[in-house]
């Protein structure tokens, strides 16, 4: 598995979509938080998703999840798939994206790349261990995020 990118920029300017569940069941959003590594030696990746999130459910229950990164041109469909929720309507009706199995997981023929990832670990991000200005700003009155690391079992290119 090869997978080269720009790690600092791919998830805050690219952004990338998050998605859980099978083919009869499941949600994606969009996230521009995340990171590439490797760790206990595994690639990896890590996400964040917000306890409140319809998402959340779907990485809390599931195995695996994928991530996957898109062409500039669909920009505004990764926006508004970030600021509707699956829980309120069906997201996927006017997206124009094309769901796909991805291993045990979906992700969308338009993605450039979609790093199939098996669930590791999850952890609540604990809001006494943050510097009070980002507490303060990121988590005041609102839901904690808890952080999801995947290890990466397959890189799907688009062909």
């Amino acid at each position: 598995m090869e997978f080269t990118t720009d790690v600092l920029s791919v998830f805050d300017k690219k952004w990338a979509l998050l998605t859980a569940g099978d083919s009869t069941k499941f949600n994606t959003m969009t996230i521009s938080w995340g990171g590439l590594g490797t760790i206990w030696g595994k690639p990896v990746a890590t996400v964040y998703v917000r306890t409140s999130r319809y998402t959340y459910d779907f990485m809390d229950s599931n195995e695996f999840f994928t991530v996957s990164f898109y062409p500039e041109e669909y920009k505004q469909i990764l926006g508004v798939l970030g600021s509707k929720s699956g829980r309120d309507m069906d997201k996927m009706k006017d997206s124009g994206l094309t769901p796909v199995s991805a291993g045990k997981s979906m992700s969308f023929k338009e993605a450039e790349i979609t790093l199939v990832c098996k669930k590791m670990f999850k952890q609540e991000l604990d809001v006494a261990n943050m510097p009070a200005d980002v507490a303060k700003a990121m988590y005041e009155g609102q839901a904690p995020h808890d952080m999801f690391i995947g290890e990466i079992v397959d890189i799907i290119r688009k062909d």
